[in-house]
């Protein structure tokens, strides 16, 4: 059993990626692993001050949800993120929560498997490129890690279109084969 973290970037509960994290989080339910989902649609994040003083404490001195965010990824197997595409790239909430998550560098860490939820408007093959760009950076600061998978949907940009759309079984598959 591997313990799994799904992070839902989207602001809009229920939003089309969220939806396709919701479904990841079933399948590896449905697999026998431990999941927690973190939505950030109900969290406080401040935005990195660049102080770099948690390189020192290992965490971070602004006291708000990102440590304990952080502490969960960590200590977990698999960390899934899920993400809108904003202007061909994650949402600036997801990036701000992987800044904050720079106190990480200097710490152990169990995650290897890192997977990629992305959806968007747009429907073109290169519409979630600099996202996948965007969190490979991040993983290649960690190299027990890969980025194991990635999926997008394309063509839902308004509230719940995803709604019977193959890529939220897509989802659900790739859950319960972490």
């Amino acid at each position: 059993m591997k313990k799994v973290i799904v992070i839902s970037t989207s602001l809009r509960m229920g939003s089309n990626s969220d939806m396709l994290a919701d479904q990841f989080a079933e399948g590896a339910r449905t697999a026998g692993h431990e999941v927690t989902k973190i939505t950030l649609a109900d969290k406080d994040i401040a935005f990195c001050r660049g102080c770099l003083a948690c390189q020192k404490l290992g965490r971070c001195v602004i006291n708000d949800d990102a440590n304990a965010i952080m502490q969960q990824v960590l200590e977990a197997d698999v960390v899934c993120w899920a993400t809108p595409i904003y202007y061909y790239e994650m949402s600036g909430q997801m990036k701000v929560l992987i800044d904050r998550m720079n106190a990480m560098f200097a710490l152990d860490y169990k995650f290897r498997d890192v997977y990629l939820l992305t959806t968007a408007a747009e429907d073109g093959p290169e519409v979630p490129q600099r996202a996948e760009a965007g969190l490979t950076g991040w993983t290649d600061c960690y190299p027990k890690c890969q980025l194991a998978g990635t999926l997008f949907c394309g063509g839902v940009g308004g509230p719940r279109t995803i709604e019977g759309n193959p890529k939220l079984h897509e989802a659900y598959n790739m859950g319960q084969a972490v």
